[in-house]
């Protein structure tokens, strides 16, 4: 074989491999979009994620609570405990859902129900005392355990709470698994993604989002 030949042949090889190194570039990055693509929460997950926030406390059992009706004593309670099954008792409507309402909602709520007995009734309802509000923090943390908190608390608070990470901690598979009973009464469980960068940098599609009562969230421990 000629040495132009030679040469000729040796820059159709090149050519080759070049191109099959292209085409094998190019998959890895179509597979790693893909990859990411199929890692995104789902829009319901994002939705339910930031559902809560600090301006809206839900009322639940156990919390203690002033029940004021304007221009009228009897009706006025200074200390009501929302029973165990979320209800309060008011006198002449009887037994009233409060669980699961904000303070605003339950007054407006009773309002509505003694306009049958009283026109035009104001009422107004404040927390004296919460205690329902309470979150798990398990897994590869310093001090896992139930928290019953005072107040609300993000994820990143409630990791602070919990003594931050263990060595062994996967920080970036950590998960908030909730459950939500609707309306109807019919319950639905939640897996939320919680990524540690992205909770720190505020750059992810779910960023440090407020957790509900109940909420457990998840540290695994890492894959070595």
């Amino acid at each position: 074989m000629k040495i132009v030949d030679r040469m000729r042949y040796m820059q159709r090889n090149v050519s080759g491999i070049m191109k099959a190194a292209g085409y094998v570039v190019v998959l890895v990055m179509v597979l790693g979009v893909v990859a990411c693509a199929g890692s995104l929460p789902s829009s319901d997950v994002v939705v339910e994620a930031n559902s809560a926030t600090m301006k809206q406390f839900l009322l639940g059992p156990e919390d203690i609570l002033e029940v004021a009706v304007w221009k009228s004593e009897e009706l006025t309670q200074k200390e009501v405990v929302v029973r165990p099954d979320g209800k309060i008792g008011i006198p002449l409507i009887g037994d009233v859902d409060a669980s699961g309402r904000t303070a605003d909602e339950l007054a407006s709520h009773i309002a509505g129900l003694l306009k049958k007995f009283k026109e035009n009734p104001s009422v107004s309802v404040k927390v004296r005392e919460v205690n329902s509000y309470y979150v798990y923090v398990l897994g590869d943390v310093a001090k896992p355990g139930k928290y019953q908190l005072k107040s609300q608390a993000t994820v990143l608070q409630a990791l602070a709470m919990a003594g931050g990470f263990t060595l062994y901690a996967a920080k970036n598979k950590m998960q908030v698994r909730r459950t939500v009973v609707g309306q109807d009464g019919v319950s639905k469980d939640f897996t939320i993604p919680a990524r540690y960068d992205d909770l720190m940098s505020g750059t992810g599609a779910i960023k440090d989002f407020v957790l509900k009562t109940g909420d457990l969230v998840v540290v695994p421990t890492r894959v070595w």
